[in-house]
Parts: structure tokens; sequence; C-alpha cells
């Protein structure tokens, strides 16, 4: 079944609610940069992060930019994401694996490592992005995500994000929640919802057990009114193409193109997110640099 997001509204307005099923958007991910367990959790996990925090803040034509960099063995991970719930990614170095933790689980704090920052830059098509920067506190991703809400964004909130990786690297299911506290929200309902996130199995979990998005909103608020606002289809999606490099090779010197005409009859560029290479022949450098010299 096609990946899709939930928002909905709980009680009126107490809550804001989303909940996706990720998994063919992390599954391809991982296919295209061909990452082994831990890497495909820790992009998985920024990846369905990147999503929820892209549907509920943006709108429109915006976007967003996440960049997390702990130091740890992966390095860093770059994710795009907007407000139609697309999004796509990469990390420095997909070909990372580690012993399981104590809890026989994916050690994603240690493929991430702590000693870094989670970084959101959002375009709002105002000119000067706006970027909000906070010290990663757990590595695992999700309490991140739930730090960079409170403190950049001033928006209480809980985030779980979650992927089940097989032994063979493929992604089994993969998915999140995030839960905004509106300011109506009283403070037993807070506390029932804080309880039920502290019982309830990781999203991962759940949608092994066959539960949907719906189902798992259910589980998240079992007295309270829901009401589903929007169910909408959401994925990987790259938007690069052979004219942006284009564009970008028309950007470097000229000297530096005539050397790859000179020397290296043609050039090819290879997009950091999906992992499409584009070939460039000696005409093609040629009439690049015959068009940048014309401007």
């Amino acid at each position: 079944m096609a990946d899709y997001l939930v928002k909905s509204l709980i009680d009126g307005g107490m809550f804001r609610a989303y909940v996706v099923d990720a998994t063919e958007t992390v599954a391809e991910a991982q296919q295209r940069h061909d990452a082994w367990s831990a890497a495909t959790a820790a992009l998985g996990r920024t990846l369905i992060g990147t999503m929820l925090l892209s549907t509920s803040l943006l709108k429109g034509d915006e976007k967003l930019t996440v960049k997390v960099n702990g130091h740890g063995p992966v390095g860093a991970i770059v994710v795009d994401g907007n407000a139609n719930g697309t999004v796509k990614g990469y990390l420095q170095y997909p070909h990372t694996s580690l012993p399981l933790n104590e809890k026989h689980k994916i050690d994603v704090k240690k493929a991430v490592g702590i000693n870094g920052m989670l970084t959101v830059t959002k375009d709002q098509g105002l000119g000067q992005p706006y970027t909000g920067q906070v010290p990663l506190v757990s590595g695992e991703l999700g309490e991140d995500f739930t730090y960079y809400l409170a403190k950049s964004e001033q928006i209480p909130s809980a985030v779980g994000v979650s992927v089940f990786v097989q032994p063979n690297n493929t992604v089994k299911v993969a998915g999140g929640f995030l839960i905004q506290v509106m300011p109506g929200a009283s403070d037993e309902a807070i506390a029932r919802l804080e309880q039920r996130i502290k019982e309830m199995p990781m999203v991962s979990e759940l949608l092994l057990a066959g539960q949907t998005p719906e189902e798992i909103l259910a589980l998240l608020f079992k007295e309270e009114k829901i009401k589903i606002v929007q169910k909408m289809p959401v994925g990987f999606k790259c938007d690069c193409s052979k004219d942006r490099f284009a564009q970008s090779l028309a950007s470097i010197q000229p000297a530096a193109l005539q050397e790859m005409i000179d020397e290296d009859h043609g050039a090819e560029a290879v997009c950091h997110f999906c992992g499409t290479k584009y070939q460039f022949s000696e005409d093609d450098l040629r009439a690049i640099l015959t068009e940048a010299q014309a401007k």
C-alpha cells in the first residue's frame, strides 16, 4: 500500500496529531543509497521526522531542510521536505552497520552521535530563509525533533520515529507520529497522553502488526474525540534534472570546464539525494561553456 499521512484534531483542538506510514519512502531511500542497517535506521528516522515537521509547519510552496550531524559513524544527514509530504535525503556514510544496543535494537544513537546539532532551515519564499538550531539531546532523533519543536518553534510536542530494518538491510516497515500540544489542552489530557506514549510500542512494531495510521491514532487517544482533517499521500521524490546540473556546471570557472572537455572528454554528475547519474558529453560541455561566456 502507498505511504500516507493522517492529520487530525483531538477534542476540538486540544492537540494536533499526525501519524504516517512511510515504509515505501524509507525503502526507496535505502535502495537508492545502498544503505546498511544503522545508516538506514538513521536516515529513515530523519526522513520521517522531516516529513512530520514539514507537513505540520509549512504551507503552499514552502520547504525546509533538516541537517543532523552528531559526528557519529554515519556522518552528516541532510533531508529536504515540503508541505506536500515529499522528502529526499542522503547521508555521508551509507555503508554503516553497528552491533545491536543493550535492547537488541539498531544502535541509532551511536550511529548518529550526540556531539553535534540538529539544524532546520525553512524557506518560506520571503528571501532570507529562517534557520533554527538545537544541540542533539539523544541521537535517537525522535527526542531531538521534539526538543527542536519546543526550543525553536515554541510548540510543546511529542515525536516518535521508527524503522524496522531486516537482516538483509531492506526496510520492512517505517513510520512515526507528531503530536502538538495546543494552548487549550488540559493538564489531565496532557498527563494521559504522556502515559500512553510511555506505554505504547514503537510505531514500527504497530505497523508490523498490521496497524494503520488511523488505528495508531486511536491507540494514542482512546477516550478523546478524534477528527481526521486530511489523509495525504507522501513519498520519496527528487527534483533533480540534467538541466539543473547544467546550470551548476555553467557557474564554474571557464578554465575548469575547458579542462573537463580537453582532459576528461566529458563529465558525470551524481545527485547526492537520489543517486541518479547524468552524463555530459564534450558537445554538451562546449554548449554550456559557450552559453556561459555569452552572458
